[in-house]
């Protein structure tokens, strides 16, 4: 703005300065920007986690590999019943301030065993194998997190997860028709690429003769699978060590 002055001498000066808005104007503006861009990043991040998500569909049905039994082999084989079984994880997390379990769950396992009810410790139990494509919790932006960004299910090489047992620890000298047992499989767990030896505590039920019903759980570190939590608003203290868990009705197949 242009301001005229005249001096005591009659001569007219003439000032060309600009006037500078206030300060507190100019940091209310670029706090705004700022603000603008911060909620720009957040929406692409969201936009990010909900489309690498994918639609947790199975690419195929769910199988593991069989066991043979060979001539005179006493042994029954039992296969996991699908659609009456379900694999989990349950983890804590603070969500606004509350603590919260979180579980995620799936029907899609499969597994086989060879059993001889008069004879157990010649028990042989098959790889299980869980889509982990499929793991479903009580919400959709998490369930697309969960496969896009922590366990990267989407992509086909980690898509599904297995238990290779090794070695079946205190199994009964005989088992009863309706009594339970309890027992530990040692084995190793593969999940998002990485395999570390896990120990699952089961108890199993021989329902009939036909059909057995159990149950077996453990234990693990998220962080020694090589996955990582992204952060999420209002999500904290997110727990280190994962539960996992596997309830299944097996029948006779041959």
């Amino acid at each position: 703005m242009q301001h005229i002055e005249r001096s005591k001498a009659g001569t007219v000066h003439a000032d060309y300065s600009v006037q500078r808005a206030p300060k507190s104007q100019s940091l209310l503006r670029l706090a705004l920007i700022v603000g603008i861009g911060v909620l720009i990043l957040a929406a692409a991040g969201v936009a990010y986690i909900w489309f690498s998500g994918g639609n947790g569909q199975a690419s195929t049905g769910i199988t593991a590999p069989s066991l043979e039994r060979q001539p005179g082999d006493s042994r029954r084989l039992f296969s996991i019943v699908s659609s009456q079984s379900e694999a989990r994880f349950i983890i804590d997390e603070t969500l606004l301030g509350q603590r919260k379990t979180v579980m995620g769950a799936t029907n899609e396992v499969a597994g086989q065993m060879l059993i001889d009810f008069n004879d157990p410790s010649t028990a042989t139990l098959g790889v299980v194998r869980i889509n982990v494509r499929t793991l479903q919790t009580d919400n959709d932006f998490r369930n697309r997190a969960l496969r896009g960004q922590i366990l990267q299910a989407d992509r086909p090489e980690y898509e599904f997860a297995t238990f290779t047992p090794t070695e079946l620890r205190g199994l009964p000298d005989s088992v009863t028709v309706g009594e339970q047992f309890s027992f530990q499989i040692v084995g190793n767990l593969n999940v998002h690429g990485v395999s570390r030896e896990t120990v699952f505590d089961a108890e199993i039920t021989p329902a009939s003769e036909n059909e057995i019903t159990g149950t077996a759980s453990a234990m693990v570190a998220y962080r020694d699978f090589g996955m990582s939590i992204p952060e999420a608003n209002g999500v904290t203290d997110v727990s280190e060590m994962v539960r996992l868990e596997i309830e299944f009705i097996a029948q006779i197949t041959e």
